[in-house]
């Protein structure tokens, strides 16, 4: 009963992950663990290799080395996946001549989901008004909802998201924000990749930055900050940011 238990608590353990492609390492000895009632930030440029990590946390590569669990399987083993996790990594995978609402009775009938859901995630992220719009006519913050409604089908323990803010007004980024908070108080889980330093400094509990596929910081955002940062011109008097600490280990001149 303990290891169950124990296994209960750690929703995505991550341990030594790599991934390589041919010359080219994606992500080098990755380690993380992330428990239930937490909304992390997954911080990092361009190429750094967060979209990589996400793609091997829900299956969608192998790993080179090293695995990525979630409560304790792979992926691939889980027996019913959109129950436990729901994943939003591309937001651009809709069929244009679709409706929204069409859009997510497919993805139900797929994962073996009750239709009646599909009302209620309509509802859920605010798009019950526009369901009968085909989703070529939806602005990108519509089509992230949209996204965001197909994660939350089979009402998942852990989110995993993607760049959820693109696109979002600032009513759709409070929308997102407050959500997530909400999924969490619940005691679910999320994972969110962002550039958005401002809007993720208010949405999660703790960051992990990558930069070059390797993690070069992680914990709360309040310990984060409160360290001097490594370069010996930069001594701001004020508190640091979530940006001076992104900045300071990602970039490779001083500011």
């Amino acid at each position: 009963m303990t290891e169950v238990i124990e296994a209960e608590r750690e929703v995505v353990t991550v341990r030594s992950l790599s991934k390589r492609y041919r010359d080219v390492t994606a992500v080098e000895d990755l380690s993380f663990s992330l428990s239930a009632g937490t909304v992390t930030g997954f911080l990092g440029p361009n190429g750094a290799g967060k979209t990589t990590t996400l793609r091997l946390l829900v299956g969608l590569a192998a790993p080179s080395a090293g695995e990525a669990l979630v409560f304790g399987r792979p992926y691939c083993e889980l027996e019913r996946p959109a129950c436990t996790v729901g994943a939003v990594l591309e937001s651009g995978d809709f069929d244009p001549g679709r409706s929204g609402r069409d859009h997510l009775r497919a993805l139900a009938l797929a994962a073996g989901l009750p239709s009646g859901r599909v009302e209620e995630v309509l509802d859920t992220v605010g798009l019950t008004q526009a369901a009968r719009r085909r989703v070529g006519s939806y602005s990108l913050g519509m089509r992230q909802r949209l996204s965001l409604a197909g994660a939350l089908l089979g009402e998942p323990r852990l989110l995993v998201l993607d760049e959820p803010a693109n696109g979002l007004d600032p009513e759709g980024m409070h929308w997102l924000r407050t959500s997530l908070a909400a999924f969490a108080r619940d005691g679910g889980t999320v994972l969110i990749s962002s550039h958005v330093l401002s809007e993720i400094a208010q949405t999660v509990d703790r960051v992990i930055i990558i930069n070059r596929g390797r993690i070069v910081a992680s914990g709360p955002i309040d310990q984060l900050t409160a360290q001097r940062p490594r370069r010996r011109r930069q001594r701001p008097l004020r508190r640091l940011t979530l940006e001076d600490v992104y900045l300071d280990l990602t970039t490779s001149t001083a500011l």
